[in-house]
């Protein structure tokens, strides 16, 4: 039996065992057995996509597993890679996990269905990308939406909004889920076949139309699982409101599987398609990116703060997935396995770096009960290694030297840059363009991030709860250490990934492109001439750093130091109240925005009874609402609270009247059938 389905195998008994435990154990047992049961899964998961990604194939199918058509799976590079990724975060925030529901008690994540679920949902993660068939897809597709349905509602009990999150996570999953049972089937339906290797065999024959309607409909579920603009309503609700690891496996593995739907079907199976198709994903890439970002920036709440960070970073691997179609359209193969390696190793650093990011906003809400970044502030001194931790995965999430997300935002700038070599009008517009978007995102981000660690851990406390945090304990600080660490790696020696990523953009039928080949150190592109050493690049940052504070510190020591307070013009000594807040440090970039934001302010002046002219009470608001929320869903909504309203009035409870509906509806559908014959 070789490595692929031993691992699955064993990650499937390890899920079905902590399902038994979550529902059957004690609290005290419950709670670390379904963890490290958990962890097992993850890691049976990426060792199976470790080996696939060394070159290990497999394929099977389970005739009786499914009814009529059975169960079909297959496991190759690109599988193995979402596989791996999915399995590592699993298996770290696992352990993360056993020490924040020790937390919780019996409720919440701690309880008995969260814990049962919680396997099951790890499971999920590492089979889709396993499903060779329509069938087999939509079955684990649908168990992974529910399961994490039922993960988000973990603490409804506490929250009244965690229930309207869950709400509006099941509609955007389940419309998503119509969407890609209408794409399918249609592809299944013309090519006579449901497995992918019919699909993938048939598509030429597909009529270019049908072939069109398809990518439609299966790019706008991917999409919207993706959490790409305008299908992102969900994420920012559901992400924040879960219990903090589950929001990191959905941040860091469940919205990959969102960008490999759309590689598997787009590039795989369709085999590619016209310029418009991916034209399309690249505006949206864009949008996403740079929408995504801007509400960040506006956001206070830090778990929401890196929920719209998540929709920033699937947006840069949309442009990357679509700048790969494109130049698959126009005939330039060598640079969309480029843009597609530079879109794929972007998936990698997103999920370390988010994973992490996540869990340390967990350890901050576990040592607070606080989510504001403007009621937090001096959290460094009593949490160092969370804030470090937090730091390192900032230094990720901006794509500056020596972050992780750095290499791969580069990668796919090289890809851009050089691609404006292809002929095409099209080209010629969208690519400069996206430079710009990926390049005011970055900067954007950079802002973001020094917001929430300015604010939420460098600024003096600004409440009780800030004022008597406390260091997350062992056991989650060794698994964020764990993430940090895998944060340095692919920092530092990104070539690690270069064989294994090179099978994944070849199992899509693109040359390999040796991107981050070179013993791991240097990143060389063969058809292009671009080198990056991130070694060396630390290298001098650190020491540019070192010499930066080291040299003030060496001509301080000669010069007599003299202790005395700094002039503060009679106004005593600063407190919190002068500092910064999360909101008053965005607003500058607000007003810059203010046409794409939309914000709303309202002041409410109060006179004093006996005088129109003095004031009592002055009260301000100040919101900066999701502006395509505003605009795309409240009129929806309201349309159909309408419908739903004008309904009620045929429910009238006269019994007569429900014969009459029957009869005229029996009458309307003879008449169809008359004038059908």
């Amino acid at each position: 039996m070789s490595v692929i389905p031993a691992a699955l195998a064993t990650a499937t008994a390890l899920a079905g065992a902590g399902a038994l435990a979550g529902c059957a154990l004690p609290y005290r047992l419950r709670v670390p057995v379904v963890g490290v049961l958990t962890a097992g899964v993850g890691a049976g998961g990426c060792m199976a996509g470790a080996a696939a990604l060394s070159g290990s194939r497999w394929s099977a199918a389970f005739p009786g597993l499914l009814p009529l058509a059975g169960a079909h799976v297959a496991v190759d590079a690109l599988a193995g890679l979402f596989m791996a990724v999915a399995g590592a975060v699993v298996a770290a925030v696992a352990v993360y996990g056993i020490g924040y529901a020790a937390g919780h008690g019996a409720h919440g994540l701690g309880s008995h269905s969260a814990q049962a679920v919680l396997p099951l949902f790890a499971l999920t993660l590492v089979l889709v990308p396993v499903a060779a068939s329509v069938s087999t897809f939509l079955a684990l597709w649908e168990v992974m939406a529910l399961v994490s349905l039922l993960l988000v509602l973990a603490e409804h009990r506490e929250r009244a909004s965690v229930r309207q999150a869950g709400i509006w996570y099941a509609v955007m999953t389940h419309l998503g889920l119509v969407l890609l049972l209408a794409g399918l089937a249609l592809f299944a339906a013309q090519t006579g076949g449901e497995t992918f290797a019919a699909l993938r065999a048939g598509a030429h024959t597909v009529s270019p139309t049908v072939r069109g309607l398809v990518f439609v409909l299966v790019a706008l579920a991917f999409a919207s699982k993706a959490g790409a603009v305008p299908l992102h309503a969900w994420l920012p609700r559901a992400h924040p409101e879960a219990p903090s690891p589950v929001s990191a496996l959905m941040s860091a593995a469940m919205v990959n599987l969102g960008i490999y739907g759309l590689v598997r079907t787009g590039l795989d199976l369709l085999g590619g398609g016209p310029a418009w198709w991916w034209l399309g994903l690249i505006a949206v890439g864009g949008a996403s990116a740079v929408y995504g970002i801007l509400q960040a920036a506006m956001a206070s709440d830090l778990k929401r703060l890196l929920a719209y960070s998540t929709s920033e970073n699937m947006g840069l691997v949309l442009i990357g997935v679509g700048a790969s179609g494109l130049f698959v359209a126009y005939g330039n193969r060598p640079l969309a396995a480029l843009a597609l390696a530079a879109a794929l190793l972007h998936v990698v650093n997103h999920a370390v770096f988010k994973a992490l990011l996540f869990c340390a906003a967990g350890s901050v809400v576990r040592a607070t009960g606080l989510r504001d970044l403007d009621r937090m502030g001096g959290l460094r001194a009593p949490m160092p290694v969370t804030a470090g931790l937090f730091a390192l995965g900032a230094l990720g999430a901006v794509a500056l030297p020596p972050g992780n997300g750095f290499v791969s935002e580069w990668l796919l700038l090289q890809s851009m840059i050089h691609g404006l070599a292809v002929p095409g009008v099209a080209v010629a517009v969208v690519l400069p363009l996206s430079v710009a978007l990926i390049a005011l995102s970055a900067g954007i981000a950079a802002a973001v991030f020094v917001k929430a660690l300015g604010v939420g851990f460098f600024a003096r406390p600004r409440s009780t709860q800030a004022a008597a945090a406390k260091e997350a304990p062992r056991l989650m600080l060794a698994a964020m250490a764990l993430l940090g660490a895998g944060c340095a790696a692919l920092a530092l020696v990104p070539g690690l990934l270069g064989d294994g990523l090179d099978r994944a953009v070849d199992a899509v039928g693109l040359p390999g492109s040796g991107a981050v080949s070179g013993g791991g150190l240097k990143v060389r592109l063969t058809d292009v001439s671009a080198t990056l050493s991130p070694l060396w690049v630390a290298a001098a940052l650190t020491a540019a750093l070192a010499l930066a504070v080291g040299l003030p510190r060496l001509y301080g020591r000669r010069r007599r130091r003299v202790n005395a307070r700094l002039w503060d013009c009679g106004g005593g000594a600063p407190t919190p109240r002068m500092a910064y807040t999360a909101t008053s440090f965005a607003e500058p970039l607000q007003r810059v925005f203010d046409d794409v934001l939309a914000p709303e302010q309202d002041v409410d002046v109060t006179p004093v009874r006996e005088s129109a002219y003095l004031v009592e009470r002055v009260r301000f608001q100040h919101r900066v609402p999701d502006r395509i929320e505003h605009r795309l869903y409240e009129p929806v909504l309201r349309s159909l609270a309408g419908a739903g309203q004008a309904a009620r009035r045929l429910a009238g409870g006269s019994v007569h009247l429900y014969l009459g509906y029957g009869f005229a509806g029996l009458v309307v559908l003879l008449l169809i059938l008359a004038v059908g014959w």
